[in-house]
């Protein structure tokens, strides 16, 4: 039940941040919190090749972009927008899909004070060292949501979680 309507205000929404290729468990985990709450599910993908330059004092965000064309992001926005489709069709919740721009977790932040959302969905990041030294350098994007905004955050693994006695990289 998709809703594309870009100005529609989904009060209380549970939130979903997502980026291409991610396993389909964050969406419909969101999808299980947004029918239990009985509201509507807003699927965000975040745009890191733009930032936001300046916003406007009624809320329109100015972007600076790297990428000029916007292939990219367009490209990002339609692979989210078919999986989420794919992993909801008979999810039994009204939802929608959004790209904001920007650092992720701020990103996310901002939405969820637009929406006034009541939750928000995130999905770990891949094992592997590349990803380690990512999340070493510029943090944990659910560990950032969870220090600066007042929501809950729920986190779905994605992979096979590390045993007892494997010890973290950056530890």
């Amino acid at each position: 039940m998709a809703d594309d309507t870009p100005t529609a205000k989904h009060v209380g929404a549970v939130i979903a941040g997502v980026v291409p290729g991610q396993s389909p468990r964050v969406l419909r985990a969101a999808a299980r919190q947004a029918a239990m709450a009985g509201t509507d599910l807003v699927i965000a993908h975040v745009d890191t090749t733009r930032f936001v330059a300046f916003e406007d004092p009624d809320g329109y965000v100015n972007p600076s972009t790297v990428d000029v064309v916007g292939a990219a992001a367009q490209a990002a926005l339609a692979e989210v927008q078919a999986a989420a489709g794919a992993a909801l069709a008979d999810a039994g919740v009204t939802w929608s899909v959004r790209q904001v721009i920007g650092d992720p977790a701020l990103a996310l932040i901002h939405l969820a004070d637009e929406l006034d959302a009541s939750l928000l969905v995130v999905g770990t990041r891949k094992r592997g060292l590349g990803e380690s030294l990512r999340e070493f350098l510029t943090g944990s994007v659910a560990a950032r949501l969870t220090h600066r905004q007042r929501r809950p955050v729920l986190v779905v693994p994605l992979g096979e979680p590390l045993a007892a006695d494997e010890e973290l990289v950056w530890d």
